[in-house]
């Protein structure tokens, strides 16, 4: 049923800001934008970040004046310490702070962007393991 995650989008009350800050963290532009949209395609299978003006939220998202909440989708990174150390660098704020899930080398942190979202890292030796098989 659930093939691969294909896209994640974070509400930004400020979406110029959003996606200078975002080309910051992520050394590259949004490859596609239009108005009230801007998207970013990043790591290894191309996924997609999208960014999206705060007006289309759906009533109680993305005005910046709630906590954040729901779901929080982790991005496989190389150097999760050093990961962290950037993100924070750049004005995002701890939300959780790097945690190991058991021996297996699964280890997980995230961070609360300047605009309200959260963005998990983590390390996945699983994620590894599949990236490797493709190659």
């Amino acid at each position: 049923m659930l093939r691969g995650f294909a896209t994640v989008n974070f509400w930004a009350a400020d979406l110029d800001a959003a996606k200078t800050w975002y080309t910051d963290v992520l050394g590259i532009a949004p490859y596609f934008e239009r108005p009230g949209y801007a998207e970013f395609r990043i790591g290894d299978y191309q996924h997609e970040l999208g960014l999206v003006d705060a007006k289309y939220a759906p009533s109680g998202q993305g005005n910046g004046q709630s906590a954040p909440g729901g779901a929080v989708m982790y991005w496989a990174v190389d150097d999760l310490e050093g990961t962290l150390e950037k993100l924070l660098a750049k004005g995002a704020k701890e939300y959780q702070p790097l945690t190991a899930h058991g021996d297996g080398g699964f280890v997980t942190a995230s961070v609360v962007d300047p605009f309200g979202n959260v963005l998990g890292i983590m390390t996945n030796p699983h994620y590894m393991e599949i990236l490797g098989a493709k190659a």
